[in-house]
């Protein structure tokens, strides 16, 4: 079986408060887009995992969230059997788009299919919150509001695809860092879901928000410069909003149709040759 895990950006993401048990209570609104690793499964007597592209900070141990998944699907399950799994990575690590919780979702997905597990997406969803706060948005996909640690999904409506540029301009960023270095500013952008949502409702590409709110870009940017210098880049380009996803460092840049895209791409590549094109959908990873 093959299978695309596809990223995530965050449109918005607001912080409303710290639990007890350390994690922080979020609203978020936060889209599938088309960059995607692939996952080629097979199953086998014992359980691997080879990895290629991504770079040496990919591990092919235990470390990676993909055999987790499977752990947790032959405890949850009793399959007495392995998988044989290949991971080709596109998606940058540590770049707040959600790559690992994608290459999770698409695991979990795609076992309940190849082991015949049965379980309904609910049932999928909660062992997705077990392995990571993103892996059941990345098991449900689309556009959807996110609420809570990440349990919490609301799907959103949407009229159209969104042209898009992703770029990691500087190394990857820990989450842990990044939500301990706003605790200590408490600094950060209010989110402006509303105008973000009549955007949508509209299909207007110039009622879109120029930064739709991530509370965590403030603190990020000051770890890291280049995520500022990177959305300006983005916006001197053409880009009708932009901003950096998740907790870092990846920022990503709207734009108006493929043509804009296409010239902003010409201008962008030059200083930022890692730059791709792709585009918002409408649903999650996609096992076939």
């Amino acid at each position: 079986m093959r299978c695309h895990a596809c990223a995530k950006i965050n449109w918005t993401l607001e912080i409303l408060g710290r639990r007890a048990d350390g994690y922080h209570d979020l609203s978020m609104v936060m889209q599938t887009i088309s960059l995607h690793d692939t996952l080629d499964l097979e199953p086998a007597p014992d359980t691997s995992l080879t990895v290629t592209g991504g770079g040496s900070d990919v591990p092919g141990d235990e470390r990676n969230i993909a055999l987790r998944a499977v752990r947790l699907m032959r405890e949850v399950t009793g399959y007495p059997g392995g998988v044989r799994i290949h991971l080709e990575k596109r998606i940058p690590s540590q770049a707040g788009l959600g790559g690992g919780s994608a290459d999770a979702a698409a695991v979990l997905l795609s076992l309940n299919r190849l082991w015949g597990a049965g379980l309904d997406q609910s049932g999928l969803e909660a062992l997705g919150l077990r392995l990571g706060a993103d892996v059941p948005f990345c098991l449900r996909g689309g556009l959807c509001r996110v609420e809570g640690i990440g349990e919490r999904l609301t799907p959103l409506p949407h009229a159209r695809e969104w042209p898009l540029i992703v770029l990691q301009p500087c190394p990857g960023l820990s989450t842990g860092a990044v939500f301990g270095a706003w605790r200590a500013s408490s600094e950060g952008a209010a989110p402006e879901t509303e105008t973000l949502l009549r955007a949508f409702a509209s299909d207007d590409p110039r009622l879109l928000p120029r930064h739709p709110g991530n509370a965590l870009e403030a603190v990020s940017r000051s770890m890291r410069p280049e995520i500022g210098a990177a959305v300006d880049d983005l916006l001197a380009a053409g880009a009708v909003c932009a901003q950096m996803s998740g907790s870092g460092s990846a920022v990503f840049g709207v734009f108006a149709d493929g043509d804009a895209q296409a010239s902003a791409m010409r201008r962008i590549r030059p200083r930022h040759p890692g730059a791709c094109c792709c585009k918002t959908l409408v649903s999650a990873c996609n096992p076939g």
